[in-house]
């Protein structure tokens, strides 16, 4: 290349560009810089941009790295020279400086670095126009391999965020497409510096980052998930900037553009994450109230499995998710219902996607978290409940499971939101309901309500399904739904139910259970004073309900007339007893029986065997039990507590007139028929008999099948 292809450059300082050595570079740069001010004096601009021109073409493009690095150091030295009049030459000093950036020698970039950083000390705001490909080379050279060329970035990206900050013409619209795309970076370095450049932005006044969050605060999230502390730090500090602000002016915040970022790395493993996008859940949600309301199908998605924390690690999780729970709970109170199911309502909330969540977390693990979901439910049905009827076939089915659930809690809370349910006008059904001989009194007990017989039924094909459930949890299931609902309503209805059903062995199981409850419970006290009391037409139909169905256990029967004081009726029962197979079973029965007549709720009746000579019926029963037992520890029990009767006057047949004329005065005013009642008890046992008979020939039959086998 010939000396006049490099003028106004002398071919000294053409050789010293080029030279490997820095010192020569130097003078060379150095004698640049002397030439244009002279130039510059005399306004020579076509002498200036000719020097530009083979500064950044033919030199920091070269192929020759020292030539480059000539390049380089010679276009700081035009700007020094040139002062405040580099913003007249600002694209002819950048583009050639910028391409160094991602030279392949770490030296090239590292003079890039230092020439971009005079360029830019020099021009100060007149460089903005390129900012973004400024910002784009820097966060790549944040994550270089060489200290020396991050050392040289992080001063230039230091000066940048000086110049940026005292502008009042940074074009944020302009930066956010670049800002979204690096906000994504995975490498430590890049994520520090845009963090870095984050905070900067947010603390000038005259920039409005807020405006924009909604296109970065996923990548900020993400960052916050970074294994470095230091990084965390950094987005922990950002992030509580930018909630203080919102919190400070949340008219100009796009809550709903932002709910379901926070929504998604609410279900993080990362614990700061987790409590972070849970924190900011709850200030929108208090901040932007029932706006949040389209959203709480994905907000309780994101805040059930947070009730399950336990121990301290995760508690400030957990309490912060409960405060979310709590105030969106308090935004359903206001929410509106309907009385006519033709009649739509406007509302935020899409009760639809919130019963689908609801459902789907009654099977999560936690305790805490399906007690919290059934409340919601319950809430639900409580406020607005034409609404919720739309929807119980979705979760009537669901809370029938969760009755199986190992926790008393769960339990517990499934039959109250079950008990509302079948409490409502709403779930009334006018259609014909069977009635049983109990007739009017199964209409008053909420015959006519669709779900509440529905209830029942599915509760007892769940014991008939489920022996387990029936022998662990039946008890308390059933003791509990007479506390929450009407005892006696709860009684008839499975008694009419019992009465129909085919399965008799579950039956006779059934009534055991029901009878055990009854007699021993003290949540069915006052059912069990009504019945004994026996002198209103309401104990009368009472006793007949459950009688009907009682049939199908002896023993059971036989309880139930010694409560109500029908021992004359007891007595005709024990007859039939003679005719009936006694099984091992039948016997354990009794045995049960004998020591319920010794606790405390058959006191009233050990008292009357004092009341000579009323006692008559009551003592024959009493003998006739004990004359169906072996001589083992019941019947000496029982015998014992008769030797204990007043022999006086005990067999007069005038006395046990008197006993007999007390009862049929009793039998007369209830208008019971009561021979009617044995028949009845032997036909059902009969049916029983006829049923073991056709069982015992079916076992036979497998097992011949399996020997030919």
């Amino acid at each position: 290349m010939s000396e006049r292809d490099y003028a106004p450059l002398s071919n000294a300082c053409v050789r010293a560009l080029n030279d490997k050595m820095y010192d020569k570079r130097k003078a060379a740069a150095q004698e640049i810089e002397k030439m244009v001010k002279e130039f510059a004096a005399v306004n020579n601009t076509a002498q200036i941009r000719r020097i530009l021109k083979i500064l950044g073409q033919d030199f920091a493009t070269s192929q020759n790295p020292h030539l480059r690095k000539g390049g380089l150091i010679g276009l700081a030295a035009v700007a020094v020279a040139l002062g405040k009049d580099t913003s007249d030459y600002t694209e002819v000093l950048i583009r050639p400086i910028l391409a160094n950036f991602s030279d392949q020698d770490l030296r090239v970039r590292y003079y890039a670095c230092e020439s971009m950083y005079n360029v830019v000390k020099v021009a100060r705001g007149a460089v903005l126009p390129h900012f973004t490909e400024i910002f784009s080379a820097l966060s790549r050279l944040a994550a270089d391999p060489d200290q020396n060329v991050k050392n040289g970035s992080e001063l230039l990206d230091r000066l940048m965020k000086d110049i940026v900050t005292e502008s009042a013409t940074f074009d944020l619209v302009g930066f956010m497409p670049l800002l979204r795309e690096r906000i994504y970076a995975s490498n430590t370095f890049a994520r520090q510096f845009v963090i870095s450049w984050l905070a900067v932005l947010d603390a000038v006044p005259d920039i409005d980052l807020i405006i924009f969050l909604p296109e970065i605060l996923d990548g900020i999230f993400h960052m916050l998930e970074d294994p470095t502390l230091e990084i965390k730090k950094m987005c922990d500090t950002v992030l509580a900037e930018f909630l203080r602000s919102i919190k400070q002016d949340p008219s100009r915040v796009d809550f709903p553009g932002m709910i379901n970022i926070l929504i998604n790395h609410s279900q993080a493993t990362d614990d700061l994450l987790q409590f972070t996008a849970i924190t900011w859940i709850k200030e929108f949600v208090q901040l932007s109230k029932q706006e949040m309301l389209p959203f709480t199908s994905g907000i309780l998605t994101a805040i059930f499995p947070c009730l399950a924390y336990d121990g301290d690690a995760r508690k400030h999780i957990k309490e912060t998710a409960k405060e979310v729970n709590n105030i969106l709970l308090s935004f359903v109170e206001l929410e509106k219902d309907f009385s006519d199911y033709s009649k739509q309502v406007d509302s935020n909330l899409n009760l639809q996607s919130v019963v689908d969540v609801l459902t789907k977390h009654l099977l999560h693990t936690s305790v805490q978290t399906k007690v919290a979901v059934l409340y919601w439910i319950y809430q639900l049905y409580i406020k607005i409940p034409n609404r919720m009827m739309e929807h119980v076939e979705v979760v009537f089915p669901v809370l029938l499971k969760v009755l199986s659930d190992s926790a008393d809690k769960v339990v517990q809370h499934a039959l109250q939101v079950l008990a509302e349910i079948i409490s409502l006008p709403q779930a009334l059904d006018n259609g014909d309901v069977p009635q049983s001989i109990s007739g009017s009194l199964v209409q008053s007990t909420g015959g006519n309500n669709s779900y509440y017989r529905k209830f029942i039924i599915s509760l007892l094909n769940q014991f008939s399904c489920n022996r387990t459930l029936l022998e662990e949890r039946g008890s308390f299931i059933i003791r509990h739904l007479c506390v929450i609902l009407n005892s006696e309503h709860i009684y008839c209805m499975l008694a009419e139910i019992l009465l129909v059903e085919e399965n008799l062995k579950f039956t006779s199981t059934m009534v055991e259970v029901l009878n055990t409850i009854l007699l021993t419970s003290s949540e069915l006290f006052e059912l069990r004073t009504k019945l004994k009391e026996f002198n209103t037409e309401e104990s009368w139909k009472l006793f007949l309900c459950l009688y009907n169905s009682w049939c199908h256990n002896p023993v059971a029967t036989i309880a139930l007339c010694l409560l109500t004081q029908n021992y004359t009726h007891v007595c005709e029962l024990i007859r039939v007893f003679g005719s009936m197979e006694i099984t091992v079973e039948l016997l354990t029965e009794i045995d049960k029986l004998i020591q319920l007549i010794e606790s405390p709720i058959f006191a009233y009746l050990r008292l009357e065997l004092l009341e000579v000579p009323h006692n008559g019926p009551l003592v024959r029963a009493l003998y006739g039990l004990l004359m169906l037992l072996p001589q083992a520890e019941a019947f000496h029990t029982l015998r014992n507590r008769l030797d204990c009767i007043p022999k006086l006057q005990l067999h007069s047949s005038n006395n046990q007139n008197a006993a007999v004329r007390r009862e049929d005065f009793r039998i007369k005013k209830s208008k019971i028929n009561f021979d009617n009642l044995v028949q009845h008890f032997i036909t059902v046992q009969e049916k029983h008999r006829q049923h073991k008979l056709v069982s015992r020939k079916d076992e036979l039959f497998e097992k011949g099948v399996k020997n030919i086998d």
